[in-house]
């Protein structure tokens, strides 16, 4: 009876208490069950104590060795995420608004795109709320995790430039055979293109699944120029 109701709540999100947290997994008390929250669900800059009460995301329930059954949860999966955004924005909740994709580096940073089908409603400004209010509740709950909130194009060449906000971009260059994108920033931009350890273009690859190769723009000059030279140098040998 147990198995069959936690498992319909298989991709929802629950509060539990903490009553084990010192050996690798965390395990939550739900009730009559406990969910078990192994290391790599977990969120890697957060520390959990006991008797805290914490929401986590349902990944699935499996039967125990002893019959039993296991709620497996998750607080570093990215759709703990986007549940979060369903719970705090009504236009989510209601369908006017389509969470498209999340990229996340847990507890320190998130990108997730989203697009609203009626042109009257702005997706981002929806979820950021007045003052930032709804996107703040989101934050909190995930003890200041970063988030941008991308507007999501059917256009790549659009959606790979605003995935690599707060980045300026001055043009992107798509293969549509390969799934890759080369993307000019101007010069003072380029470290912001690609974030700390490379984290903003690594999660602006991740939310829309192109490969994406980022230049500043006397970088590409330069691969201009070269190119141009080695067209002349083979011109030149065909001559002779």
């Amino acid at each position: 009876m147990y198995f069959g109701e936690f498992n319909e709540r298989k991709g929802e999100i629950v509060s539990g208490i903490i009553q084990k947290c010192d050996t690798g997994a965390v395990i939550l008390g739900l009730g009559k069950l406990e969910g078990i929250m192994p290391l790599k669900e977990q969120i890697p800059t957060e520390k959990y104590k006991m008797n805290d009460k914490i929401k986590a995301y349902v990944l699935d329930v499996v039967k125990g060795s002893k019959g039993a059954p296991q709620v497996i949860v998750s607080r570093s999966a990215g759709d703990f995420v986007k549940k979060l955004f369903e719970f705090e924005i009504p236009e989510i909740y209601e369908g006017l608004i389509e969470v498209k994709s999340v990229a996340r580096d847990p507890g320190n940073r998130c990108k997730v795109a989203v697009h609203a089908q009626n042109e009257n409603i702005d997706p981002v400004g929806s979820c950021v709320g007045q003052k930032g209010v709804r996107i703040q509740n989101i934050i909190n709950e995930l003890n200041g995790e970063k988030i941008d909130v991308i507007e999501w194009n059917e256009d790549p060449s659009i959606f790979i430039a605003s995935s690599l906000l707060p980045a300026k971009v001055m043009a992107v260059d798509v293969n549509e055979e390969e799934k890759s994108a080369r993307v000019i920033v101007p010069d003072n931009e380029l470290s912001l293109a690609i974030g700390k350890a490379g984290q903003n273009a690594r999660l602006a690859a991740r939310l829309t699944g192109w490969k994406i190769d980022i230049k500043s723009e006397t970088q590409f000059r330069e691969l201009l120029s070269k190119m141009q030279e080695e067209a002349e140098n083979e011109e030149e040998k065909g001559e002779e």
